[in-house]
């Protein structure tokens, strides 16, 4: 906890995320409108996100489908180039995540100055992307060779588009890898970008981690971001401050005023 709050210095912090368009490498990737529109985009999204007051921001290649475990070399080298554009204009602390690879999130994370990754760092997973086995300790270790210790790491325990083939329960799952890894932030998801993660889920896990921050990762919406942080220690939202809450839209200014006008009100 007491890292988590060095970085964010509000209570209940707000991560907004920043998806980028698909990247090169990746098959959406639009290369008759190339790089200058993933620069304008993401620069549009950060103006917007700050100008609402959110605490943190988070760059994700979410659009980067279909998904992989080991990301494209074209597409994280351009997402540190993006990041690397657009510094001289963050002003809150910002983090990354390149889907699904931990290693290369932190090379990124590493190569822009970001002050915490997102991933999914341990369990075993069925997944649309094959059996999905993370490798925690090589990603601490990778971390640690690159003298980022400041760096923190925030575990995804439950993944999306996958099914864990652990039978323990989320909460015992949460605890373990408390113990095992030492992660910063614990996170928990719906099953998909953009859905809520189950209350029940939520309340398991805080707790059973009482002195870990426990954040809601997906689906967080105006509607039930109260009930949400009765709980949770923070949210990271995405597709709800986007315009017409559809994830691949801009975000939508208004929308995202309005939700940290919210949040602001009861924290």
């Amino acid at each position: 906890m007491k890292n988590f709050k060095k970085v964010f210095n509000k209570e209940k912090p707000v991560i907004a995320m920043i998806h980028l368009p698909a990247l090169p490498g990746s098959p959406l990737y639009d290369s008759k409108k190339g790089l200058d529109y993933i620069i304008e985009s993401a620069k549009k999204d950060l103006i917007a996100l700050q100008d609402s007051d959110v605490d943190a921001i988070l760059f994700g290649n979410e659009n980067d489908r279909p998904y992989e475990l080991q990301a494209n070399t074209a597409s994280s080298t351009t997402m540190s180039y993006v990041i690397g554009f657009l510094k001289e204009k963050i002003n809150v602390p910002f983090g990354v995540d390149v889907l699904w690879d931990p290693l290369s999130s932190i090379a990124v994370a590493a190569a822009t100055g970001a002050q915490f990754v997102r991933e999914i760092f341990s369990g075993v997973y069925a997944s649309d992307m094959g059996l999905w086995t993370p490798d925690a300790g090589k990603a601490m270790r990778y971390k640690k060779s690159l003298d980022r210790n400041d760096l923190l790491m925030f575990y995804n325990v439950s993944a999306e588009f996958a099914y864990s083939l652990d039978q323990r329960s989320l909460a015992d799952r949460s605890r373990s890898v408390v113990f095992s890894s030492i992660p910063d932030a614990v996170l928990v998801s719906g099953q998909i970008t953009g859905e809520a993660a189950e209350i029940s889920d939520l309340k398991s896990v805080k707790k059973i981690l009482p002195n870990t921050p426990v954040l809601a990762n997906t689906g967080v919406k105006l509607e039930t971001v109260t009930d949400i942080l009765k709980i949770a220690d923070g949210v990271i939202v995405g597709s709800s401050l986007k315009v017409d809450g559809d994830t691949w839209n801009p975000v939508d200014p208004k929308r995202a005023l309005d939700f940290m006008n919210k949040v602001k009100s009861i924290r």
